[in-house]
């Protein structure tokens, strides 16, 4: 009997619940129900973990150079107009970087902010792009179950920020996180042009430190939240979210940061040719290329740890979390951060 009523309190339930969803959004696309995109997902996932590897079984790759490089170069683009949309609908015009509670009026300004956080809603269906060229170049080994579950969630939770909360404090990360994606992208783009390019990527050395700093400014503005005294935030359970989105990314990387550098597995190379010495290993050659645990500059959308081999002057090229063993010169491209043979 429990049981047979069960189905009938959901339904209600779900009726209720919507009755406090935002008006403006109603009618905009995917986001009248959340059917449409857990279709998508399904998809997704059936496609990069079972029906695409099955048909690339007897197949060459595909070569996407072309494709992935104005992929890439869309989503840079795409992420620049986001961060200018967020800051002139509110964080440079009036937004106090605090308590800054969600506008539902019809105000140009504020639907102009509901707009910018279905973009970027829709931003991680394109996204989805990454594992797809994973699977037609026949790179499933990259195609890792963080990376699919990352892309798959992403759609979900940011469902619900539109619905509810478009706009406020809760959109400081995505403001973030595309400015994160446009140096990340750009990083894949210029990779995917050819050793040539490469040259041009002296700064993908602070990519780790891009990271860390993006995540302790995320964990830092939401968590000032649960010290406010008064500060009537209509959906206080997405924020709590997006801290503790932040907050486990924070840890991961303070982790990914500790290993990397604290204890040396990253040292300057004259040290690590002193230490190898010491310890009677001759792994270190002059080609630069050498045994050691290294850690990945690179971080997105993902966190994996794993290995691959990376050629000297060549470059490795794919939109995921992957294994990778690096080689000098080479150009590796991912979105997720990884660690690596150096």
């Amino acid at each position: 009997m429990v049981f047979d009523l069960l189905p009938s309190r959901v339904v209600l339930l779900y009726d209720e619940w919507l009755k406090l969803a935002d008006p403006r959004t109603e009618d905009w696309p995917l986001m009248a129900s959340p059917m449409p995109q857990t279709l998508i997902v399904i998809a997704y996932i059936y496609f990069v973990t079972t029906l695409g590897p099955r048909l690339m079984e007897n197949r060459k790759p595909f070569d996407l150079k072309n494709a992935m490089i104005v992929y890439n170069f869309s989503i840079v683009g795409f992420s620049i107009y986001m961060i200018y949309e967020y800051l002139m609908s509110g964080w440079a015009n009036g937004y106090s970087y605090r308590c800054d509670l969600v506008d539902y009026s019809s105000n140009p300004l504020a639907v102009r902010m509901a707009w910018t956080c279905w973009l970027y809603y829709f931003s991680k269906f394109i996204e989805m792009l990454d594992t797809i060229f994973f699977v037609l170049r026949k790179k499933t080994s990259q195609v890792t179950f963080l990376h699919v579950f990352h892309h798959s969630i992403m759609p979900f939770t940011w469902w619900f920020g539109v619905k509810f909360s478009a706009g406020g404090m809760g959109t400081f990360h995505a403001m973030l996180n595309c400015c994160v994606h446009v140096l990340m992208y750009s990083y894949y783009a210029v990779c995917a042009m050819g050793p040539a390019y490469q040259k041009y990527l002296w700064w993908k050395k602070y990519m780790t430190t891009i990271q860390l700093v993006q995540f302790v400014m995320v964990t830092v503005h939401i968590g000032q939240f649960a010290f406010m005294k008064d500060c009537p935030y209509k959906f206080p359970v997405l924020l709590y979210i997006v801290g503790l989105y932040g907050l486990i990314f924070l840890v991961l990387f303070l982790n990914f940061w500790y290993h990397a550098y604290t204890k040396g597995k990253r040292l300057p190379k004259v040290e690590q040719n002193s230490k190898a010495l010491q310890n009677g290993n001759g792994a270190h050659h002059a080609n630069g290329v050498h045994h050691s645990n290294g850690v990945a500059e690179a971080a997105t959308n993902g966190i994996f740890y794993g290995t691959t081999n990376r050629v000297s002057n060549g470059c490795h090229h794919g939109n995921g979390v992957h294994h990778s063993n690096r080689v000098a010169n080479g150009c590796h491209r991912g979105n997720g951060f990884h660690k690596k043979e150096k």
